[in-house]
């Protein structure tokens, strides 16, 4: 099992600047005063925004309880502290590798394999039924979102179908992943068709006959511990408990800035901004730190809900400040001290077991 490996080069660093200059430059197409930007920026009260930042470490912190739950479950050896760690050396990929969709959960699941916390499958199991219980509760938060707007007759057909769009394509991908967490010899099936596709590329160089006896394996731990799932729902409703509570400071975290700029907005636009760019945000698009488009994306919503363009684009600036750049310097922060204890730690095994060195 190997995790994404983050390289810092010099496209790590263009690609962010251009990122950001098709932002301004969007805002600029868009006849948004991006002085105006700067003025309404300054009058943010540092206090609130300073609350923000700190809704937005408690955001992954309960965030990591609910995945703790589903971990505790299976006994999957993890403290609350290493598995908090885990998550924010999964934010540090999200970030570099333009993969947000897996890159994170294959990181944790790479992290707990390496340090030997439990069975591969089992940690396969709770990072499925955790990615799910997420996506499901996305799903809830655009209708949620949709009908806050139409008790106040603020609804904008352009969101409006967007919501719909964005709702039916998870709902579509949450009914897969539910089948295939039922459907053993589908999963088996998808895993051979991988592996034989993987044997055919490397031009014979995959053990079959290995591989497919650890696949057989690793099916068999993921879909007993599915199972396990299915028949303790306590479980669930714990960890989908905190991940509602890591939902509401997720969200506080856009309201709080727009309350800093002296220009609160109602929760409706924050639930349904907020779920459909996580949605965007969680699209591939090549592109380390991935900006440009989820800013795009984010002020557009904000513009089109009735948010003055200065405004909608300070916001979106000032939001993206927490939930990517913030973010990124304590996951690296993260990844350093868990690579550094790693080669701290006495044995003749770390070059082969480490992730990447800390730089």
């Amino acid at each position: 099992m190997e995790a994404p490996k983050p390289k810092l080069t010099w496209k790590t660093a263009v690609f962010p600047l251009l990122g950001l200059l098709g932002f301004f430059i969007y805002i600029y197409l868009f006849k948004v005063d991006i002085l105006g930007i700067f003025e309404t920026a300054k009058s943010a009260d540092p206090l609130i925004y300073a609350v923000a930042i700190l809704f937005g470490l408690l955001e992954v912190f309960f965030f990591t309880v609910s995945w703790k739950v589903l971990t505790n479950y299976l006994k999957i050896k993890l403290s609350i502290v290493r598995a908090y760690l885990y998550v924010w050396y999964g934010i540090y990929v999200d970030t570099i590798v333009p993969a947000q969709s897996i890159s994170g959960e294959v990181t944790r699941t790479y992290l707990c394999t390496r340090d030997k916390c439990g069975p591969f499958g089992k940690v396969v199991a709770s990072l499925f039924m955790h990615r799910l219980l997420g996506m499901a509760l996305n799903v809830v938060a655009l209708v949620a979102g949709i009908v806050l707007l139409n008790f106040g007759g603020n609804v904008n057909k352009f969101v409006f179908y967007t919501i719909v769009a964005v709702a039916a394509v998870i709902v579509g991908i949450i009914s897969l992943m539910f089948v295939l967490s039922f459907k053993q010899q589908w999963t088996l099936k998808i895993v051979n068709f991988a592996i034989h596709a993987a044997h055919k590329i490397t031009f014979g160089r995959v053990n079959l006959t290995k591989l497919t006896g650890q696949a057989v394996e690793v099916t068999a731990h993921f879909h007993d511990s599915m199972k396990e799932f299915r028949k303790n729902p306590k479980t669930i409703v714990g960890s989908v408990s905190l991940l509602i509570l890591s939902w509401f400071f997720s969200l506080s975290v856009p309201y709080l800035v727009f309350y800093s700029l002296g220009h609160p907005v109602t929760w409706s636009i924050i639930i349904v901004t907020s779920a459909i760019f996580l949605a965007v945000k969680a699209i591939p698009i090549g592109v380390p730190f991935e900006v440009g488009l989820p800013e795009a994306v984010m002020t557009t919503l904000y513009i089109s809900m009735g948010v003055y363009g200065p405004l909608a684009a300070t916001a979106t600036i000032l939001v993206r400040i927490i939930t990517l750049w913030f973010r990124f310097f304590v996951g690296f922060a993260a990844q350093q001290y868990l690579e550094l204890k790693l080669v701290a730690r006495p044995s003749e095994n770390v070059e082969k077991t480490k992730m990447f060195p800390p730089t």
